[in-house]
């Protein structure tokens, strides 16, 4: 019976290093990575901008995965080119049909080793459980943000992100790298044992489920008006209420975290915060609410239906 295949993808966005690093030392070196058996495809999701170390050329490839976008025969932006090309050969009608994504991503921000999961498929809920229960990384759920979309492990049945920081583009980290390498080998050894019908899963999920996002403040003109305040930066994954310290001016006045509609008088967990590549898209910080949910038996099962039924 074939072994399921698993796309590993690094470089989706091109700047980021110590992913891409790592795929081309494990085609070099095959047995550097411990892939429990599983058929791996290991990608360079974005050549052109790695090649320039930009995160992009044209647009995001991370937000590039919109079925209008891909379906318009007209658009020949570079990026939208590529998720065509990972599609037609590793998607779920491609030529090597993958049946799940694991995405490599590092970040300027404070975040550590965590997972991202976008949405509630109950087979990345069983991926993450499983990871989160060996590893104790914790899990930014994206999700209610229709100014974020088309993210590339959406376009498979099972998929998630790793994410490691805080590190500059453009730097390879060897501790970071050691650390997205831990995360990976749990994921396929949490596939691999899926596939036989023996996943372990916690009796619970514990998610930061993402609830709204923060600019700086910014005049007419677009200009910030104050930085992230001192006791803010760097503090990702900590609780932060209503009154707390958020932005400095250049005078030194303190400005105090107002809640959003919607989250009035409740405590968040701030994440990416100040992450490089969000200023352009007017995000200074990701707020969070942390939840705890009970682990449903049938998403083991629906993990285990999808790689078996691919064989």
């Amino acid at each position: 019976m074939q072994a399921p295949r698993v796309l590993v993808v690094a470089a989706t966005h091109g700047n980021e290093r110590n992913g891409a690093w790592l795929v081309e030392s494990w085609r070099q070196e095959p047995s550097s990575l411990n892939s429990s058996g599983l058929e791996l495809l290991l990608e360079i999701g974005n050549p052109a901008a790695h090649r320039a170390n930009r995160r992009y050329i044209d647009r995001d490839l991370n937000r590039s995965f919109v079925q209008d976008l891909l379906a318009d025969a007209a658009c020949d932006e570079l990026e939208i080119l590529r998720a065509r090309e990972l599609l037609a050969q590793f998607g779920p009608q491609g030529s090597r049909p993958a049946q799940a994504v694991i995405d490599l991503h590092s970040t300027t921000s404070s975040m550590g080793n965590c997972l991202v999961v976008y949405g509630r498929r109950p087979t990345d809920l069983a991926l993450a459980a499983a990871i989160q229960a060996q590893l104790g990384l914790p899990i930014y759920l994206h999700e209610g943000d229709a100014a974020q979309r088309g993210f590339l492990v959406e376009s498979w049945p099972c998929g998630l992100v790793i994410e490691v920081g805080p590190v500059p583009q453009g730097v390879i980290e060897p501790r970071l790298c050691l650390q997205s390498q831990l995360a990976l080998e749990a994921a396929l050894a949490a596939l691999a044992a899926a596939k036989r019908g023996c996943l372990a899963q916690p009796p619970a999920l514990v998610v930061h489920r993402h609830r709204a996002s923060l600019d700086l403040p910014r005049d007419g003109g677009g200009w910030p008006l104050a930085c992230l305040h001192p006791q803010r930066q760097g503090r990702d994954w900590q609780p932060m209420g209503p009154g707390d310290p958020l932005y400095r001016t250049a005078a030194g006045e303190s400005i105090a975290y107002e809640p959003p509609a919607g989250l009035e008088d409740q405590q968040v967990w701030p994440l990416f915060i100040n992450e490089a590549a969000y200023g352009e898209k007017r995000i200074a910080l990701s707020l969070t609410s942390r939840e705890r949910w009970a682990v449903d038996p049938s998403w083991a099962e629906s993990l285990a239906a999808l790689l078996t039924e691919q064989n």
